[in-house]
């Protein structure tokens, strides 16, 4: 027997995944159900969708490239049964081999109570549509309780025949076994129903192959239940699109930006500002605080977050990254980073995994960050890579430097402390740590550690080759401007100045 806690009234026993089909109008050589909409696969909206009723047991029913489907299952939810489709054909045997499965898991006697059993291709379906199905299922003691909708043209869907006087189902027709008289009917099944489990078992078990696709027919059981005098009614879905399944790209796409619509919809009454909502896409599983702003042409994907203040955008695409309060985030491209609190990033930064930025911190115009950890209040201006670096709090990187990590078959780390500025055009070779209150001359080559409060210096002496370009490009435009200039000797003191300054340190623009 299962040691699970069982059910609340309000909640089925259990819910019934069918994902075993193929989906050819997808043309795809990826199964139709791990296509995804608004950052999940339409498999995982499904098991969502159920989860949110809590049941006591979910299953999926897979078949076609099944251990694709079974391992997104398992992903988004390790609880599942995976349950194997034989070779019968039909989403009556489909129903059939998830039911065993699950009998199985319960042990004698099987499943009591009711059994959700739901196509894998809705993602616009929720909890609250599925709850209100299930409250109805209970409230009347039906046997079978189907969702359907109304649509301007039923081409293809099952159609719903009810009884005159009560308006009770009578039977679901697929379009292909149904009348003329059938084919004017325009409440369709939705392909979700909630199944009295006994009822369910029994009717399964009847079912035959004598229709015109040759296959066992999940919709059968109405008829099943109506021969056994038992209670099949329906519960109208409203809004058609919520119960549409995305059968090719197109389909995909219409219901991706209706999704779209609503969670922007929901964030934007939740107190977020959303400037252009035509060009801005937010991921389902994107957590949004009060007071955010969205600037056109954003992208919040995967498990994003972004706390209260901060503004994102324009020409933003974010991916499973921390945002904190205040921060700002432009025309930057960013997956599985943190930006901590009041700090800013871009335009045009490339914040690769591992990158981290403390409270305050800045990361500039065209930088590239992978696997580094910014201290709070330092920055990395412009003009640069930092991979695998640790840098301290309040240090400032000159522009178009570089942390040479890779020595063709290992990562090294660079080390650069607080308080420390470093020059522009500096190579960091790692491994090789920069000090606490360190500075680095420009445009040197860092290959040794450089101690706490010292000056680094990698760079080789200039040298000057008078008339250079008048014996080497003689007759060029540079040959002639530098004769015309005719440039008077140096003097003692400017060599000295030279000399002088060579070693100063140039931090580059802040």
């Amino acid at each position: 027997m299962s040691t699970e806690t069982p059910a609340t009234p309000a909640s089925p026993t259990a819910v019934v995944i069918l994902a075993a089909g193929q989906g050819t109008r997808m043309k795809s050589a990826l199964p139709k159900v791990l296509h995804a909409v608004g950052g999940r696969s339409l498999l995982g909206h499904a098991i969502a969708a159920g989860r949110e009723l809590a049941p006591t047991h979910l299953a999926v029913v897979v078949r076609h490239e099944r251990d694709l489907v079974e391992a997104e299952a398992l992903r988004v939810d390790p609880a599942a049964v995976v349950v194997d489709q034989d070779e019968v054909p039909g989403t009556g045997r489909a129903a059939q081999v998830g039911l065993e499965a699950l009998d199985a898991v319960v042990g004698e006697g099987g499943l009591t109570g009711s059994v959700i059993v739901m196509a894998s291709d809705v993602p616009l379906l929720d909890g609250a549509t599925l709850g209100q199905l299930v409250a109805t299922h209970h409230a009347d003691g039906n046997a079978v309780t189907v969702l359907t909708t109304v649509v301007d043209d039923a081409t293809g869907y099952g159609r719903i025949v009810r009884e005159d006087g009560t308006g009770d189902v009578v039977a679901i027709v697929e379009h292909k076994d149904a009348t003329e008289a059938q084919r004017e009917v325009r409440e369709i099944n939705a392909s979700i129903f909630v199944f009295d489990a006994d009822v369910l078992r029994r009717g399964l078990a009847s079912l035959t192959s004598d229709n015109a696709q040759g296959e066992r027919y999940l919709t059968d059981v109405v008829a099943f239940a109506r021969a056994h005098g038992r209670t099949v009614r329906a519960v109208i879905a409203d809004d058609p699109i919520t119960v549409e399944g995305a059968n090719d790209r197109l389909a995909l796409s219409v219901l991706g930006a209706e999704l779209n619509r609503r969670t922007l919809e929901r964030w934007m009454l939740d107190g977020v500002t959303v400037v252009d909502p035509g060009s801005t896409w937010v991921d389902v599983d994107v957590e949004l605080a009060p007071d955010v702003t969205l600037l056109p042409g954003t992208q919040l994907h995967g498990a994003t977050r972004v706390e209260q203040g901060a503004t994102i955008g324009p020409d933003t695409t974010l991916t499973d990254v921390e945002v904190g309060q205040g921060a700002s985030v432009v025309r930057t491209h960013g997956s599985l980073a943190v930006i901590g609190a009041g700090a800013s990033v871009g335009p045009f930064a490339f914040l690769r995994p591992g990158a981290e930025l403390g409270v305050k911190g800045k990361i500039g115009t065209f930088v590239e960050v992978k696997n580094s950890q910014i201290g709070a209040g330092s920055k990395v201006p412009h003009l640069t890579y930092l991979g695998d670096a640790t840098i301290g709090e309040h240090t400032n990187v000159g522009a178009a430097s570089v942390t040479v990590n890779y020595d063709g078959v290992n990562k090294h780390r660079t080390v650069i402390g607080s308080h420390a500025r470093t020059g522009a055009d500096n190579m960091f070779v790692a491994p090789v740590t920069v000090g606490d209150g360190a500075y680095t001359a420009a445009g040197s080559v860092i290959t040794r550690d450089v101690p706490a409060g010292a000056l680094g210096v990698g760079r080789a002496q200039q040298r000057n080759i008078e008339g250079w370009v008048e014996r080497k490009r003689p007759g060029t435009a540079s040959a002639q401007a530098a004769a015309a200039a005719s440039p008077a000797a140096p003097t003692p003191d400017a060599h000295e100045n030279a000399r002088t300054s060579h070693a100063e340190p140039s931090e580059g623009n802040r």
